[in-house]
């Protein structure tokens, strides 16, 4: 199997082009300055993926950015560090200042050059706007959460993304899913028959951080340290 055997890469974006850990991290630090003990980065992204993905899955519908809101009131209660309802609100809206990863958008470019490039992300609309700032480069399709009205790990989010291609002529073979996330995309990438690449931008670091941890852990492809790794690895065939 060649990387450029395929037509389309469909990305996940946060955590894998979007430095999504250091943008939870940075937005909770008025929070985590107030809470008692020392809380190590690590274990604040766990606490964070533990809220976001049960808020995920009891409100499969609600906004993205709100979603936030609510895991920072969650976290709040549970450090016991009162938080008004507006700097919830505050946090939510952070996901505008969250940083892309330094080679993702060099990298995007030169991918851009072979193959349609696709975004299927668990956020929202006016948000994502933000980051794909960031990026730099117009993605031939983008699927969120808000337009399927569920949240990966949910099957039908990749179900609804394969409709949509099939309709402009590409089949589920000529895709490659790219992701950080073994929870969100490397699971149901498997029990689909999905292509996968995983982008290990944990490499050297313990568990999942801002992610849930898989029931096990699923197969892959292809893996990468980086997006520079992968755009080099396409270009040299």
């Amino acid at each position: 199997m060649r990387l450029n055997n395929f037509k389309v890469l469909t990305f996940d974006c946060y955590g894998t082009l979007i430095d999504w850990e250091t943008g939870i991290f940075e937005g909770l630090a008025p929070l985590i300055a107030k809470s008692a003990g020392p809380k190590s980065r690590d274990s604040v992204l766990e606490a964070h993926a533990f809220h976001e993905s049960t808020q995920q899955s009891v409100t499969p519908g609600m906004k993205y950015s709100d979603l936030l809101s609510v895991v920072y009131r969650r976290l709040s209660e549970e450090w016991g560090s009162p938080a008004s309802w507006e700097e919830c609100l505050v946090y939510g809206r952070s996901i505008a200042n969250w940083p892309a990863f330094p080679d993702s958008a060099e990298s995007l470019r030169r991918l851009k050059e072979r193959f349609e490039l696709v975004i299927l992300s668990n956020v929202d609309n006016a948000s994502f706007a933000k980051s794909n700032e960031k990026l730099g480069v117009i993605f031939d399709a983008v699927f969120t959460a808000e337009d399927i009205g569920s949240y990966k790990p949910d099957l039908g989010n990749f179900e609804y993304m394969f409709n949509c291609l099939d309709r402009k002529g590409l089949k589920k073979s000529d895709i490659l899913h790219v992701a950080e996330s073994m929870f969100h995309d490397h699971g149901p990438a498997n029990r689909l028959g999905l292509k996968n690449c995983w982008i290990y931008r944990r490499k050297g670091r313990e568990g999942f951080g801002a992610t849930a941890r898989p029931d096990k852990m699923p197969s892959y492809e292809f893996v990468f340290d980086s997006m520079g790794e992968f755009a080099d690895a396409v270009e040299s065939g």
